[in-house]
């Protein structure tokens, strides 16, 4: 396996395809995944003549079960090493879901010269707790649920995820993927359910406003109007006013896992952003 080596010791595994020289794409997943979740868009974009890079978050897939470090500030820090250790320059960094959030924090703490855009899909930010400041948020009882059901029976827990709400599977005459399920499944069970259960807190309660702020590139947010993990309202369209050089994309019908349900058509469009 290729992996690097953080100064705490954490070995973060990693994929890495294409040309050396050619433009970076990397992508960051989503809970509780891995980078095995981003394989449709590395095939496309390897196809298109980009070099892809995607890893597995510490806790998480291939990388170290850590106990301690599942915070965002920590996961932006392994991807500064990682970044620095692949020496990459002018890089698309493109984020699902809570990697959404890990892209957000990482890019103001980049190296001048490391980031040229970014993509943020399904994202988290700004913040998805209920508060009096974010009276829209989802209230912490959900999250308190999440842990519940993660600690009771992790294994079931996660068919029941991407079987309903994750990928629209709920929704009537939904078209129905049972081996993207047992991919999900398969992915959530590589990681250490103590990460995992960190990591609720990390993508729940994180506030990314201010790292939104001060976000120079230009950033691409896309998201699902049809998203039950995510909701569409106190997501995205507050992102991009945060945004100095954001643009939204909606996709009234898309569910949350929409870059594996509606591949081609995300594809497509981060495409046409990196070439824009």
């Amino acid at each position: 396996m290729t992996t690097i080596k953080t100064k705490d010791g954490t070995e973060i595994f990693y994929k890495d395809w294409g040309p050396k020289d050619a433009i970076p794409i990397m992508f960051h997943h989503g809970w509780p995944l891995s980078a095995d979740d981003w394989d449709n868009q590395l095939m496309y974009f390897l196809q298109k003549g980009y070099r892809v890079i995607a890893h597995d978050r510490r806790g998480h897939g291939r990388s170290t079960q850590t106990w301690q470090g599942n915070d965002m500030e920590t996961y932006a820090a392994d991807v500064i090493e990682l970044t620095d250790a692949l020496n990459l320059k002018g890089a698309i960094h493109v984020g699902h879901s809570t990697g959404g959030g890990e892209v957000a924090h990482y890019v103001v703490r980049a190296k001048p010269g490391r980031v040229a855009k970014a993509v943020l899909i399904s994202a988290i930010p700004p913040i998805m707790v209920k508060s009096d400041k974010n009276p829209g948020g989802q209230d912490i009882g959900v999250f308190d649920g999440l842990r519940k059901a993660l600690f009771e029976n992790r294994a079931q827990f996660y068919v029941d995820v991407p079987s309903g709400p994750f990928y629209g599977y709920n929704r009537p005459g939904a078209k129905i993927s049972q081996g993207t399920i047992n991919n999900w499944w398969r992915q959530g069970m590589m990681g250490s359910a103590q990460a995992q259960f960190d990591c609720i807190k990390a993508f729940s309660e994180t506030d990314f406003t201010e790292d939104l702020r001060k976000i120079q590139v230009p950033t691409l947010v896309m998201h699902g109007g049809d998203d039950q993990i995510v909701p569409y309202e106190n997501s995205a369209p507050l992102a991009v006013k945060l945004l100095k050089n954001g643009t939204l994309k909606k996709y009234p019908s898309f569910p949350h896992g929409m870059p594996t349900t509606n591949a081609a058509e995300i594809n497509a469009d981060i495409l046409a952003f990196i070439r824009g």
